[in-house]
């Protein structure tokens, strides 16, 4: 039975590096039809917003979507639209695996960690003021619903997944009311999941920032507050190759959002040089939530097979493929 997708293009590069990436899945052949939609800095003048609500009514309809990176202005403009459609559908869950690749040359190999980071809280909830004309303050909220919901996640797809070392990460010794919340909900949960890890420990977030630098190979799942989850995700990227590797995914009770962890680029847009591999992998997680397995073993298989030939590779990664011809590299090797 074909099961419709929520599939939003995105702005600058977004339609290139969704495009191959939706090319790659028609050619699995795993009955996914897609109901395309825009939102982002492309659809303002038209609708008023750049996140029209038509957009979110398609992914409450379909329950599952994938989207390129959106463009949002720093200090000016429109609020964040990512930030926005995890707030409107309650997507708690960003996670981002972080995973050693073949053909990309880095210090460290083997690297595979996985980040779960609380979505909806922290500094980026956006509670914020102005005091006056000379001072900005915002409030960090922590609750133990949202800790606990994010840390329960993290423990049952860790343990599905044959994960045996979890670490949270927190900044409790300074900010004992909100880091502390969350540190301790944190090891709430854990006393349910004792004996399905090997190791579940702690790490201050500066500390764990050097020990990622420094020996990766010793982590394997970390679990972040918001703000954390994000510096800390993107830190792991660098670890494996970059944003332009990077995947992500929103998971929330009802729904979830697959999206590249990169911005929109828009000076490169309609150029076929944007690397799509991103969005790929983000593909690969969409389809193992939506239990595909065997396909998404297939194209994880395939996105590895293809980067093995240099001639296949983007030119952020060292080679002369464009968007389109990974993707038909990609395709080439599904077999």
């Amino acid at each position: 039975m074909a099961q419709t997708v929520t599939l939003i293009p995105g702005d600058g590069t977004g339609p290139e590096v969704t495009g191959a990436t939706r090319e790659v899945i028609d050619a699995l052949d795993v009955g996914i039809e897609w109901e395309e939609v825009e939102a982002g800095e492309k659809v303002i003048d038209e609708e008023g917003t750049p996140l029209p609500e038509h957009v979110l009514e398609s992914i409450r309809r379909n329950k599952v979507a994938i989207k390129g990176p959106l463009t949002t202005p720093v200090g000016q403009g429109f609020r964040s639209v990512n930030v926005a459609l995890r707030a409107e559908l309650d997507l708690y869950a960003n996670v981002r695996p972080a995973q050693s690749l073949p053909g990309i040359d880095l210090p460290f190999e083997n690297v595979d960690i996985i980040t779960f980071r609380e979505n909806t809280e922290d500094l980026y909830a956006g509670i914020e003021h102005k005091i006056g004309d000379c001072a900005g303050e915002s409030i960090k909220l922590i609750t133990r619903k949202g800790t606990e919901r994010i840390c329960r996640l993290a423990f049952e797809q860790s343990k599905d997944m044959g994960r045996k070392h979890i670490t949270v990460t927190h900044k409790a010794n300074i900010m004992r009311e909100t880091d502390g919340l969350f540190r301790d909900v944190f090891f709430e949960v854990a006393e349910d999941y004792e004996n399905d890890f090997e190791e579940i420990d702690e790490r201050i977030v500066d500390n764990m920032a050097m020990q990622l630098a420094m020996k990766p190979n010793d982590y394997d799942v970390l679990v972040c507050p918001n703000l954390y989850g994000d510096i800390l995700s993107d830190l792991c990227a660098g670890l494996t190759g970059g944003l332009g590797v990077a995947p992500g995914a929103n998971i929330g009770d009802e729904y979830a959002l697959f999206e590249p962890v990169h911005g929109s680029t828009p000076k490169y847009a309609g150029q076929n040089r944007a690397n799509p591999l991103a969005t790929m992998l983000s593909a690969v997680s969409m389809l193992e939530y939506m239990e595909l397995q065997k396909e998404a073993e297939r194209m994880q298989k395939a996105i590895k097979q293809a980067l093995k030939n240099p001639e296949n590779r983007t030119k952020d990664l060292g080679g002369s493929a464009g968007t389109k011809e990974f993707g038909q590299a990609v395709i080439s090797n599904l077999e």
